[in-house]
């Protein structure tokens, strides 16, 4: 089973439909072409980098003459992509005004999404908390007047 996470958008609407799931774990595709697993879910600025780090590291090493290697020095970007690019979803999300619902553990995301349904439903069912008493601070004991030195202060004793 998967664990998804669960980003509402701002402003906390009550409807379901708007929430976005994004899978917690390894993407593939981001692992094979991480500029355009970046652009496709919308990270221009992370797509960009991640093109010109991939490129300068191929270029570095074919200038240092290292050859396969120099390659595999972009695969590295590639790997970072792969194992972080979930989490980099998720980052520009919040940077976006989303806040995040939970988490629900699911094998698919159809049944993710429905796992959250019956979570929304079981707590628009639930009573809402009693409120909470707290005392009105213009009912207080007035402060007394005087200098008092100690942890106690006793009126009329010198």
């Amino acid at each position: 089973m998967a664990a998804y996470v669960v980003m509402e958008p701002p402003g906390r609407s009550e409807k379901v439909d708007t929430t976005t799931f994004v899978r917690d774990g390894f993407t593939w595709i981001g692992l094979l072409v991480p500029p355009l697993w970046l652009a496709w879910h919308r990270l221009w600025i992370e797509a960009g980098i991640a093109f010109v780090v991939m490129g300068a590291l191929s270029m570095l090493g074919q200038n240092l003459g290292l050859g396969l290697a120099g390659s595999l020095l972009s695969l590295l970007v590639s790997l970072y992509v792969g194992l972080e690019g979930q989490g980099l979803r998720i980052a520009a999300l919040r940077r976006r005004g989303w806040h995040e619902w939970g988490v629900v553990q699911a094998g698919r995301l159809d049944d993710a999404d429905i796992r959250y349904a019956h979570e929304v439903e079981g707590q628009a069912e639930e009573a809402p908390p009693a409120p909470r008493i707290v005392p009105d601070a213009a009912l207080a004991r007035p402060a007394q007047p005087g200098i008092a030195l100690g942890l106690t202060h006793i009126p009329g004793r010198p």
